[in-house]
């Protein structure tokens, strides 16, 4: 009889595509094993009147799984990689990260608007400081509205509330089969990414070796040092995923490009710096690029945001 392995998940649209995505591949990789899939709710899907930034943002949609890791009630869990704290509760790791989609954030519009046809003062969705934040620099005339929910639930709002564009990652949208509602990818020079956006890791616990060897399969080296990179730079700057900090890390040949900015709420500041370096030095360059924005005024910016964000 095959050994069972237990993933567990949230249980919404795009997180399930995600398990089955991850399932599908370790079914073909170790078809010594079977797989099953337990579903678990977060706060973070819990609570959906509330803006993010509010709440707290230290692991609002990882603890419940990692809690029922810690318990041996599930094997592993599957994470969108931006998700994901950059510290992990002790005992727990990162066994995989899968490769990256594109990790652009797109418009979705049912008035077929792009960024730079949107009318003066226009009704833009996102639930995200760093969206919102990159939006107001780029066009500070924008109305920025708060929007929660998954992603079918976004997309109804934004009809329903008649906001003139939704701001949501080309990765999630793409996975659930809806890239034709998509009507611009957002160049990276206006906005970058979450950290992690675009990919999907999966979660384990350390002293767990034969999980450890069949999730490392799916693992794909260049999204891998590309993210780590990234998460170094967030982890050095104490940012969490509700914080206006973008990254990207790029891996061309045996370099990795890394991009940084850091933003105030209101667009006004917005700073930003890259490097490049050999993919082997990736988390030192994560570090030396965040102690680069540190260096110009970042962690002036953050503590102001910190503030803003509690005091509302």
């Amino acid at each position: 009889m095959k050994r069972e392995i237990i993933i567990g998940t949230r249980d919404s649209a795009l997180a399930l595509w995600q398990t089955n995505w991850v399932k599908e591949k370790l079914e073909k990789l170790n078809p010594d094993y079977k797989f099953s899939v337990k579903h678990i709710k977060t706060q973070g899907d819990k609570i959906l009147d509330v803006a993010l930034a509010k709440i707290g943002d230290k692991g609002l949609f990882t603890k419940e799984l990692e809690i029922a890791m810690l318990k041996g009630e599930i094997d592993f869990a599957v994470h969108s990689m931006k998700d994901l704290p950059t510290v992990l509760p002790e005992g727990l790791m990162i066994g995989a990260i899968g490769e990256r989609f594109d990790p652009h954030d797109v418009v979705i519009s049912h008035k077929g608007y792009k960024l730079k046809d949107l009318p003066k003062g226009a009704r833009v969705a996102t639930s995200s400081l760093r969206r919102r934040a990159q939006l107001l620099n780029y066009r500070p005339d924008l109305k920025i509205e708060d929007v929660r929910g998954n992603l079918n639930t976004r997309l109804r709002k934004l009809e329903e509330q008649d906001f003139d564009a939704l701001i949501l990652a080309a990765a999630g949208i793409e996975r659930m089969g809806w890239a034709d509602r998509i009507e611009e990818k957002i160049p990276f020079d206006i906005m970058l990414p979450a950290v992690g956006q675009g990919s999907i890791g999966v979660e384990l616990r350390e002293d767990d070796e034969e999980i450890r060897e069949v999730v490392a399969k799916i693992n794909h080296k260049e999204s891998e040092m590309s993210i780590l990179a990234e998460r170094a730079m967030l982890r050095k700057l104490e940012g969490g995923c509700q914080i206006p900090i973008g990254a990207l890390g790029q891996v061309e040949g045996r370099q990795l490009r890394l991009r940084g900015l850091v933003a105030s709420l209101d667009g006004s500041e917005l700073l930003y710096d890259e490097l490049t370096g050999p993919v082997a030095e990736a988390e030192s360059l994560g570090v030396k690029l965040a102690d680069r924005l540190l260096a110009k005024g970042a962690d002036r910016i953050l503590e102001a945001v910190r503030k803003e964000t509690e005091e509302e």
